[in-house]
């Protein structure tokens, strides 16, 4: 082969190598490219191999937001422009700004959106900078939802404002083939003025239920401790009236037995002197006088003897027993 058939065989292999590495496209997963054709929208590419044609199709370019660290935790936002087309769920930080709620308080809050590209032909020609767009979206929507809430509803209701802001940026987004999953406020910080007022809020609020709980635990225990002593009284009575009637059945029960006592010993007294003359009432009778008189001569000093003014009855009595004895 001669020296121009080599060159022109090399320059066909260059030509033929061009054309592949511009008319190959790898595409990996959840990822893809619009593809012009002389500037119109010919295709979405599919993740795979895809084969197009050099120079006259070209890949759609789209701005893409990237997050750069700038140093002491700071981040700088930038803009670049990519063939890529990231078909995942992205999230955006946005940085902090400033709202003012229907109270006229102005606080920062900063929000984090979670969304997705689910038509990537809106994406790139229904709206011009899709992440500069959807970041002022945000920001608005956010300014809207908050000047409708007083200061205490926005610190307590962050529930609600995601949802609504997710509804809102939702419905906004469809037309540019974005799927807005959900929103979170990530810091909302009134200023310092605010906060320190809330904060002695708070510490009033909390020394008044402690007040409260205190006046509440004084109260029970009052209650419980009068109750206690209520049912010991209560307890001490009935016992006292136990014992009076446990009492008074030992006196009555006593009664009877020295009253049958005695009356055994009347009946016996009478079998004994039925054969007698004498009268067993008066026999009775001389027996009382004399326990009696053994309690009369009983003086402390052993000397004084008392003695009844009706001495004869008892004179009597002894005579009768005398003679009761006698006749025995």
């Amino acid at each position: 082969m001669t020296t121009e058939t080599l060159i022109f065989l090399g320059l066909i292999a260059l030509i033929v190598l061009i054309l592949v590495f511009n008319g190959v496209i790898v595409v990996p997963q959840s990822e893809t490219r619009v593809i012009e054709r002389l500037g119109r929208f010919h295709s979405v590419l599919n993740p795979g191999l895809n084969l197009i044609w050099p120079f006259i199709d070209k890949a759609k370019l789209v701005y893409v937001r990237k997050v750069e660290s700038a140093g002491y935790g700071r981040t700088i936002v930038r803009m670049s422009t990519t063939p890529v087309i990231d078909l995942r769920e992205q999230v955006y930080d946005f940085p902090s700004q400033q709202v003012i709620t229907k109270d006229n308080v102005t606080t920062e809050i900063n929000a984090l959106l979670y969304f997705q590209i689910v038509d990537p032909k809106k994406a790139v020609y229904e709206i011009d900078n899709l992440p500069n767009a959807i970041e002022k979206l945000t920001q608005t929507s956010l300014r809207n939802v908050i000047g409708e809430l007083e200061l205490d509803e926005t610190l307590t209701s962050r529930d609600t404002i995601n949802s609504k802001l997710q509804a809102i940026l939702d419905d906004a987004t469809n037309k540019w083939g974005v799927k807005v999953n959900r929103v979170e406020l990530q810091d909302i910080t009134p200023p310092g003025s605010v906060r320190e007022a809330m904060e002695k809020q708070m510490q009033a609020e909390r020394n008044r239920r402690a007040e409260i709980l205190k006046a509440e635990g004084e109260k029970k225990s009052r209650i419980l401790r009068s109750e206690g002593e209520r049912e010991s009284e209560v307890n001490a009575a009935e016992a006292i009236r136990q014992a009076e009637i446990l009492r008074a059945e030992g006196e009555a029960k006593a009664q009877i037995l020295r009253a049958e006592a005695e009356a055994e010993a009347i009946r016996r007294v009478a079998e004994a002197i039925k054969d007698t003359k004498t009268d067993p009432a008066t026999y009775m009778l001389a027996v009382k006088y004399i326990e009696a008189l053994q309690e009369m001569v009983s003086g402390k000093d052993g000397k004084t003897v008392y003695i009844p003014y009706e001495a004869s009855g008892i004179l009597s009595s002894i005579g009768s027993i005398k003679t009761l004895f006698n006749q025995k």
